[in-house]
């Protein structure tokens, strides 16, 4: 291990987009891009209780490992809750805050936590014992969420959390009807029905990739973002609209925006990214939400068609949501990473895990079934 050197940085400008790019294998949210978006519009930051606290690994003077992350004085913003967790510390007069988490704030989408060209052993090995020596400078624990290494993590000192998403997949569709045709009878006239009834309300819906979005696009996306923010938690959003202009300039390639029209006017809005063989639903908002069947159509239903029209794999529609599953969208796995450095409480999250996953399995299984597909 001792070929190996680290540091960590507290702002993406300590280092270069060539530097990060080399190093990183590409995916859209740990992007150097995106991740300076967020820092730059102030969405990452002291204030808002995620601090830049970057790991970047180094071998013989070159960089060759990163691990984005943050210091966290709160759990929000991650959707890998941890509340109980927080809750038992402060009952035994500890201190939960502050703790590390690896991940892209605001965004439970699986992907790509330790960027490296390649992920050895030795390195994995190198990685968990600098993690585990944060415990000197105060901190809980460390965690990585939503991340793909699980063959290297199940290796290290730390424990695995899984939960489940809901995405849908593109069985070789050439078109809309072909996945309609594979539903069965009451779901697809279900569907059918909803895409009718926004159609009916005189609804257009339109189009827009990230470098043709005008300004008056933006900000009414950027309304309906807050207002349906502010309506079901009571803030208006983690996100700037500062951090939505960054990253329409710097990354519109990967940026597609759905809008909903009346007689001209924008009343609901859904952000997309499209990275790969995958679309990624994001940001929904509406300014007016009384229209029937809008959300399903602006958040699935577009989507599921902007896939098969782009012969794209999978349509990640974001977290939780039951009701997906009776629209196509299956239960897949993600897994995070956690070690708390208290040993009773390590001990006690190894146990509260083993009980959550048997319980997930169940659940897993139960989704599996709830499937509109014919033939199951």
């Amino acid at each position: 291990m001792t070929e190996y050197q680290h540091r960590f940085i507290h702002s993406l400008t300590e280092v270069t987009e060539a530097q990060w790019d080399c190093v990183s294998p590409s995916h859209v949210f740990t992007s150097y891009a995106w991740l300076l978006a967020l820092e730059l519009s102030g969405c990452t930051s002291k204030e808002t209780g995620w601090i830049p606290h970057h790991l970047m690994i180094e071998r013989q003077g070159e960089l060759v490992a990163i691990l984005p992350g943050y210091i966290k004085s709160h759990s929000y913003g991650e959707y890998v809750f941890d509340w109980a967790f927080a809750e038992a510390y402060e009952r035994h007069g500890l201190d939960y805050y502050p703790k590390w988490l690896c991940g892209v704030p605001f965004t439970p989408t699986q992907g790509p936590r330790i960027l490296t060209k390649r992920l050895s052993s030795c390195l994995l090995e190198y990685i968990d014992a600098t993690l585990t020596s944060l415990a000197q400078l105060g901190i809980s624990g460390v965690h990585i969420n939503f991340c793909r290494e699980s063959d290297f993590l199940t290796q290290s000192h730390l424990t695995m959390r899984r939960n489940v998403q809901f995405h849908w997949h593109n069985h070789g569709y050439a078109k809309f009807d072909d996945f309609l045709a594979r539903l069965t009878s009451r779901k697809r006239k279900m569907v059918i029905k909803e895409r009718q009834a926004v159609t009916a309300q005189g609804i257009n819906i339109s189009w827009t990739v990230g470098r043709e979005i005008s300004t008056a696009q933006l900000d009414a996306f950027f309304l309906s973002y807050q207002l349906t923010y502010l309506k079901r938690s009571r803030h208006h959003g983690y996100l700037s609209r500062d951090f939505f202009q960054q990253v329409i300039t710097s990354m519109p390639d990967k940026l597609r925006l759905c809008c909903a029209y009346l007689n001209h006017e924008i009343i609901a809005t859904s952000l997309y990214l499209v990275d790969g063989d995958t679309l990624y639903g994001r940001y929904w908002g509406a300014i007016e939400d009384s229209y029937d069947f809008l959300h399903f159509e602006l958040c699935y239903y577009q989507g599921i068609e902007y896939a098969i029209a782009n012969q794209l794999a999978v349509f990640d529609a974001g977290a939780q949501g039951e009701h997906k599953l009776v629209r196509g969208f299956e239960p897949v796995w993600r897994q995070s990473y956690h070690r708390l450095f208290q040993p009773d409480f390590q001990r006690a999250l190894e146990d509260f895990t083993k009980r959550e996953a048997d319980a997930l399995e169940h659940y897993f299984t139960e989704c599996r079934a709830k499937l509109p597909f014919k033939h199951q």
